[in-house]
């Protein structure tokens, strides 16, 4: 990314973000994730019928991700922002807790950023690709960016609040690690992770951002089961948290440029 400008590199960020939260959401459902027959009963859905469908619904997440990947219709973000609150809410709605929802924010505000970015959606470009070449109107780059900061303050918070709520799976990662006593160490993660969420939604700093993007994507590394595809399904955080990196280097430069003129 080297040699784009900033507004490519804000379209490539989201654009990958979003093909990694389909392809990744879309493995689980291949490999028939237990746990998804909570969702599927939300619905009043057996187990049977569940793992009948699961493998259809991740193929058609995965399709999806590639079809991103190669041709970025406005359709198929607008779609996840959907989809990604669906899923999400799924969680609270079959009984973990709201922290669960709130952490995936990524999921749907790494599509609805890249929609903000790529302008007007409308019908009639709705089946077209987005061209990464567009330059984001002015006035919308403040949305943006306030996007961004929500989804980023809402996952950091969402993660750090299921630390302090001792999350089974979180707690059994420091364990691992071999922390002594890892209800201390999840709480002192949560704590960190929810003042790291308030500080991003308050004044935002990049390299503070910086930091929480190596953060999220290390963190993301340790699941014990499926760690490849966990850590992919997460693309939307790492994309949030990179896209606002990239989103208020664009801010500075305009308003140095405001700056320079006005002292011309």
């Amino acid at each position: 990314m080297m040699n784009l400008n900033i507004q490519q590199k804000l379209h490539y960020t989201l654009r990958l973000a979003v093909a990694m939260c389909f392809i990744g959401h879309g493995s689980f459902g291949i490999i028939t994730k237990e746990i998804w027959c909570n969702y599927f009963a939300v619905f009043g859905i057996n187990k049977s019928l569940a793992y009948q469908l699961m493998p259809w619904l991740g193929g058609l997440d995965i399709a999806f991700g590639f079809i991103m990947l190669i041709y970025p219709m406005r359709v198929i973000p607008l779609w996840l922002a959907a989809w990604g609150i669906v899923t999400a809410m799924l969680r609270p709605l079959s009984g973990e807790p709201f922290a669960e929802f709130i952490e995936r924010a990524g999921n749907f505000g790494a599509p609805l950023a890249l929609l903000i970015v790529s302008g007007r959606v409308n019908f009639e470009n709705l089946f077209r690709p987005i061209n990464p070449n567009t330059e984001t109107p002015a006035n919308l780059l403040p949305k943006a960016i306030n996007c961004l900061k929500v989804v980023v303050f809402l996952l950091l918070a969402g993660h750090g609040w299921l630390n302090l709520i001792e999350k089974k799976g979180l707690i059994e990662q420091y364990a691992s690690f071999g922390f002594s006593n890892p209800v201390i160490a999840a709480h002192v993660v949560g704590a960190f992770e929810v003042a790291a969420a308030a500080s991003v939604l308050i004044k935002p700093i990049r390299p503070v951002i910086l930091l929480f993007f190596v953060w999220k994507m290390a963190s993301e590394l340790f699941y014990p089961h499926w760690e490849a595809f966990e850590w992919i399904e997460r693309g939307g955080s790492y994309g949030c948290l990179l896209a606002l990196w990239f989103a208020l280097g664009k801010k500075r430069d305009l308003l140095q440029s405001v700056n320079n003129l006005r002292t011309a």
